[in-house]
């Protein structure tokens, strides 16, 4: 495991000399020390891409160059990849198949953006104007200077969902990853190094958020801020940004919902409930943490969801069989009880889990936890708990369940079950969310667009909308007559 700073194609300790902790949630051990960037560090990391974008080859190499060197650095990570799959579970505390599909999906996503270069046209895209005298065509240029920051609940694949893009459409970047979950971003960074990629161009500079976040986020030698994480630190790095307005890309919190109808399969709808939930210990922007039952539905739902949580597996993400692992931190573990504790004194239902499971003394473990009876002005039912927490209303009809739906001031995503298959589109298409899913919950493609309405963010990642967030339009018009202009000039 990788301890330094990854600035200007160099491993070097931090400016201050010190360095942070990294824990194994499943343990609460040291799992690591790396180096405690500050903004000395920042300072040099941006004058090195800084220097790559502006005097170095990398925005004026063609889109297959670069493409070339994204599959190289996709070639580095998979000639690692289990690796890679073990540290995730070890760092962040997810269950051994889920960092499987994690890192394949980061892989993937370089390979996806490689391919995306490729369709820059390097000659632009020519207009028709209604004055034959102008010719006309665009062309798509990389912004700049790219400050990347990324959460903790999907390390590796969220580092990718932003140094892909930005690195194809020919910005150079600081990557600046969660404290919490920093190992996989500077193996990203050895990635680089092992594709041969020119200095400067990626950098990673690991750091607390007051440290390194915030300096990052102010920095007059950034062009472009992308970030993931929580609606306060997004707000923050919007207000930094807008000092000198810089081009901004966030994506936020969420308290989706889980719409479910009379006439859903029963089966499906609990598989997919848990799914919407209890993937990543719920520690997903877009976790379907409000579940939204039709009244004929409900007695057999709930019966059904409360056995079903109380069977999933609890425990080290390496153990063979692990469905659930441990929160990721002792301070969300204190966070999530806290909102468990506080739905309760609100008058919720505690159906399952709330507490550690009796079996595990070690780790930031949590139970499965159900709540019905939840009060529509609760902090359970507004606020995002970001853990294995579902807060349950029933519903009484269509009209009903997309008013409750759209009443948040969150609008990331929302699934939709229902065997009427007219139903579900008119719902999905009445919903004030970026992502609907029908008779399925947290289905995530790298070609689809990714991203929410309201205060779950600006702007949207994947597919060919990540792309062009690193890039910004010209417009090249060229007076192409013989015939003089004379407007001003007069014999």
């Amino acid at each position: 495991m990788r301890e330094h700073l990854f600035i200007d194609g160099q491993w070097l300790p931090a400016a201050s000399g010190k360095r942070f902790a990294v824990y194994n949630p499943a343990t609460e051990a040291v799992l690591h020390q790396v180096a405690a960037g500050d903004a000395r560090d920042i300072d040099l990391a941006v004058a090195a891409a800084r220097r790559a974008f502006d005097q170095g080859p990398w925005p004026t190499l063609s889109g297959t160059e670069r493409a070339g060197y994204l599959r190289a650095m996709a070639d580095a990570l998979e000639a690692r990849q289990d690796e890679l799959i073990r540290l995730e579970v070890l760092d962040n505390g997810k269950p051994l198949t889920e960092a499987q599909w994690d890192v394949a999906d980061a892989i993937g996503c370089f390979r996806f953006y490689a391919d995306m270069a490729e369709t820059l046209k390097s000659d632009g895209t020519p207009l028709e104007l209604p004055d034959e005298r102008f010719t006309c065509h665009t062309v798509r240029e990389p912004i700049g200077v790219a400050g990347l920051v990324t959460p903790w609940n999907y390390p590796l694949l969220m580092a990718a969902w932003k140094v892909a893009p930005a690195l194809a459409a020919g910005c150079t970047a600081v990557l600046k990853p969660s404290e919490i979950t920093p190992l996989s971003a500077l193996e990203l960074a050895a990635a680089a190094e092992t594709a041969g990629l020119p200095k400067g161009v990626l950098n990673v500079v690991t750091g607390l958020g007051p440290d390194c976040g915030a300096p990052l986020s102010a920095h007059p030698g950034v062009d472009k801020l992308a970030f993931t994480g929580s609606v306060p630190t997004g707000r923050r790095i919007m207000q930094a940004a807008a000092q000198d307005l810089k081009n901004i890309s966030l994506e936020l919190g969420g308290k989706s919902a889980f719409i479910a109808f009379d006439d859903s399969d029963l089966n499906a709808a609990v598989e997919w409930v848990l799914m919407g939930i209890f993937f990543n210990q719920g520690q997903v922007c877009s976790a379907t943490s409000r579940l939204l039952v039709q009244e004929g539905l409900y007695p057999r739902l709930i019966e059904r969801l409360v056995a079903q949580a109380q069977k999933i597996r609890i425990g080290d993400g390496l153990a063979e069989g692990t469905l659930l692992g441990p929160l990721v931190s002792e301070g969300q573990y204190r966070k999530v009880l806290d909102a468990i504790a506080q739905a309760q004194s609100d008058g919720a239902t505690l159906l399952c889990g709330g507490k550690r499971p009796a079996q595990l003394d070690k780790g930031w473990f949590l139970e499965p936890t159900i709540f019905t009876d939840v009060p529509a002005d609760s902090a359970l039912w507004c606020e995002e708990i970001f853990g294995p927490v579902l807060a349950v209303r029933t519903f009484k009809d269509e009209a009903d369940a997309i008013a409750q739906a759209n009443n948040s001031h969150y609008g990331l995503a929302a699934a939709v079950m229902s065997q009427d298959t007219a139903r579900c589109q008119r719902v999905a298409r009445a919903l004030r969310v970026g992502i609907v899913w029908i008779n399925c919950s947290q289905p995530t493609f790298v070609q689809a667009p990714w991203g929410g309405y309201k205060q779950s963010g600006i702007g949207r990642e994947l597919g060919e909308w990540g792309f062009s967030n690193y890039l910004e339009t010209k417009q090249i018009t060229e007076y192409a007559s013989a015939e003089k202009w004379g407007w001003y000039l007069r014999d």
